[in-house]
């Protein structure tokens, strides 16, 4: 909605908005981190193996997420200007130029907390992005295969 309205304004004033991922070469460009947690990691009852072991399903399907997480999203993700690389993914508590961050907050409260995709660019659609780390994340394999 808040894009709508962006654009809607924009009109008014006669000027472009543009949700390109990357706009400017020496740019850490635009992307559209997304915070998530699951009722187990908001509760913290299983602590950072829980977080450890969905940052393992990430890894695995690593691949279809870049697929789906917007066009030109490679010119973004370089692995410079505090992006990850578009081909590997990483993650680590506090790292910024991680895949997936997950916050100190977080590893302190032994995974009580949330993480943040950092790969998603500004161009997603961000209900695509939202099925896909559930789908990742929570749901078993195989329904996996509903959302390419």
């Amino acid at each position: 909605m808040s894009r709508y309205l962006l654009q809607r304004v924009a009109e008014d004033f006669n000027v472009s908005i543009s949700f390109a991922p990357k706009l400017f070469s020496d740019w850490n460009g635009s992307g559209c981190h997304t915070n998530y947690s699951t009722k187990t990691m908001r509760e913290g009852t299983q602590g950072m193996p829980y977080i450890h072991a969905i940052m393992e399903k990430f890894a695995a399907k690593h691949a279809d997420h870049i697929e789906l997480y917007g066009d030109d999203n490679n010119k973004r993700l370089t692995g410079h200007h505090e992006t990850s690389s578009v081909d590997k993914f990483s993650f680590g508590t506090g790292n910024r130029a991680a895949s997936i961050r997950i916050p100190t907050s977080t590893a302190a409260a032994n995974g009580k907390g949330y993480i943040e995709d950092r790969r998603p660019a500004s161009n997603i659609d961000p209900y695509l992005v939202s099925a896909l780390v559930f789908d990742t994340s929570v749901l078993p394999e195989s329904h996996a295969e509903g959302l390419k």
